[in-house]
């Protein structure tokens, strides 16, 4: 965990809005669709000026210890500075080339080939939207079969084939798919079937069920916030290959962020398919979809024309700036004793907070592995996503703001990353930040 200096002018937490920031956030309501810049709003808004480390400051001075982090993307933190070395250094050798060998990429593939399990080869991507859409098609074309399977809530993207049954407001009866937005024809939402997470029966009667038209499973390996049961991955790893299904182990957020092997690796359990994203480029845009030779090799262009060719392409695949950020990722995971010690502090983490939590008898409890963590007013850690339902997810929501408030920014019933630059004083200060929330949601 390197040091990082703080800019000691900035206090923590949301204290003042400079009539700067107040112009930015009137001309964001002006000319974006709610003010934002996507599917998410906070509570309390800002407008963000530069990160550093675990740390980030908006546009009036007021800084924030920072457990969004990208959304997971920024293993190494803000502004790490062999990542920013490495893309100015590329940036003067050339910024794009379409969708055609370049010498970053094809060293890169070569190093992250090594560290995928599953992968004879890959393909890269632009996003984790993009790999989950791609592994998805390259499953339907290996096996002629048209219908996915997923978990109830887990996420595997933003296309059509993977907003179902994320965040369901209304839940139905399995295996009925639900869809999470306007817009997606009934025929695509109804190619999904949906299968409660950790739970292995349900899931063999299913895929036995509708194995001669079911394609693949998808799968996050942690979803969310909830981790597999023991034997739950290798149990959905045994029920695919028995019936003839793929298995897409969706990496996007586990990838490199659980070991260089990812998720793969930590529980030991090799899917057909895995998909990759931004946390390869350290935020930049550079995903990847990895499997077995026989199924990527539908994608050769020399097979276009022929029965089982899957097209796949993307202006930005394999683009310079983020394959050079890739290979500068990989320089700094692959340091001895990396993930101990990223591994330490988010437990380190989990247990100081759950301390400040049960110190005020706060009925909240907090759990996660590895560096990732959650907490909800619950009494146990969530099963599946109708546990997650089931605690007070309003009250959470009001406590997520009050951290906000106090300079603990988190995203409002998400889940909750660690960097390799969040240093001790970071979590310290997060403590007596927690702290301070803690009192003025008991006093509000």
């Amino acid at each position: 965990m390197s040091s990082t200096p703080l800019e000691t002018h900035a206090k923590l937490g949301r204290h003042t809005m400079s009539d700067v920031e107040a112009g930015e956030m009137t001309s964001a309501r002006r000319n974006l669709p709610g003010g934002v810049l996507g599917g998410n709003t906070l509570p309390h808004g800002f407008v963000f000026s530069h990160g550093k480390g675990g740390r980030f400051w908006d546009t009036s001075g007021n800084m924030y210890i920072d457990y969004v982090l990208g959304s997971g993307t920024l293993l190494l933190g803000h502004a790490h500075p062999a990542i920013a070395a490495a893309i100015a250094d590329q940036a003067t050798r050339g910024m794009h080339f379409f969708a055609y060998l370049n010498a970053p990429a094809v060293h890169l593939a070569e190093r992250l080939v090594s560290y995928m399990p599953c992968a004879g080869r890959m393909r890269f991507t632009v996003s984790g939207s993009e790999s989950t859409f791609h592994a998805i098609r390259l499953a339907r074309g290996f096996t002629g079969k048209n219908k996915i399977l997923k978990f109830e809530g887990a996420y595997h993207g933003t296309h059509d084939y993977a907003q179902v049954s994320t965040a369901p407001k209304q839940l139905a009866n399995f295996p009925q798919p639900v869809a999470d937005t306007a817009g997606i024809p009934d025929v695509v939402r109804d190619l999904t079937l949906v299968c409660p997470y950790n739970d292995l029966d349900t899931l063999r009667a299913l895929v036995e069920a509708h194995r001669d038209d079911l394609a693949a499973v998808i799968i996050e390996p942690i979803q969310r916030i909830i981790s597999p049961l023991p034997g739950f991955l290798a149990g959905v790893r045994e029920i695919t290959q028995a019936n003839g299904v793929l298995m897409i182990m969706d990496e996007v957020v586990t990838g490199f962020r659980y070991g260089l092997k990812g998720a793969q690796g930590y529980f030991g359990v090799t899917p057909d398919l895995a998909t990759y994203g931004k946390v390869i480029g350290s935020g930049l845009p550079v995903g990847a979809v990895a499997g077995r030779e026989d199924i990527m090799d539908q994608a050769d262009p020399a097979k276009k024309g022929q029965p089982g060719y899957v097209y796949q392409n993307g202006t930005l695949q394999g683009h310079p700036l983020g394959c050079a950020a890739g290979h500068a990722m990989l320089d700094t995971v692959e340091k001895p004793g990396f993930y101990d010690r990223v591994f330490a502090a988010a437990d380190r983490l989990r247990a100081g907070l759950q301390e400040v939590f049960d110190r005020h008898d706060m009925g909240i409890i907090v759990f996660g592995e590895g560096p990732m963590w959650h907490m909800l007013f619950a009494d146990c850690a969530p099963r599946n996503y109708r546990d997650i339902l089931r605690s007070d997810t309003q009250r959470g929501a009001a406590f997520d703001a009050a951290l906000t408030q106090q300079g603990i920014f988190v995203l409002p019933g998400n889940r909750r990353f660690i960097s390799c630059e969040h240093t001790m004083e970071d979590l310290e200060a997060t403590f007596a930040a927690v702290d301070r929330a803690c009192r003025a949601f008991k006093n509000s």
